[in-house]
């Protein structure tokens, strides 16, 4: 099944209140967030061994990762806002 077709009432929301792009852009940053917070849970119980207290390294690369994917998009959702 088809992203589009599995979160259709989501995108349809987004879209009809900001526009297609930032409407989708407003989807995927859902879908990244919800990401994040699935690895964040994982994390709390892989534990580095060199780290004390902080996820494993793979962990914490996937986490920076999405970090850095969800402020691309807010950027481009920023630029986007500021040329319409």
């Amino acid at each position: 099944m088809s992203v589009y077709d599995e979160k259709r009432e989501e995108l349809e929301r987004h879209e009809f209140m900001m526009g297609v792009p930032r409407g989708r852009l407003a989807v995927t940053l859902d879908a990244i967030t919800d990401a994040m917070a699935l690895v964040g849970q994982h994390g709390v119980y892989c534990q580095s061994q060199r780290q004390l207290g902080m996820p494993a390294m793979d962990i914490q690369v996937v986490m920076k990762s999405l970090k850095d994917a969800k402020e691309l998009i807010q950027g481009v959702m920023e630029e986007l806002k500021a040329n319409a």
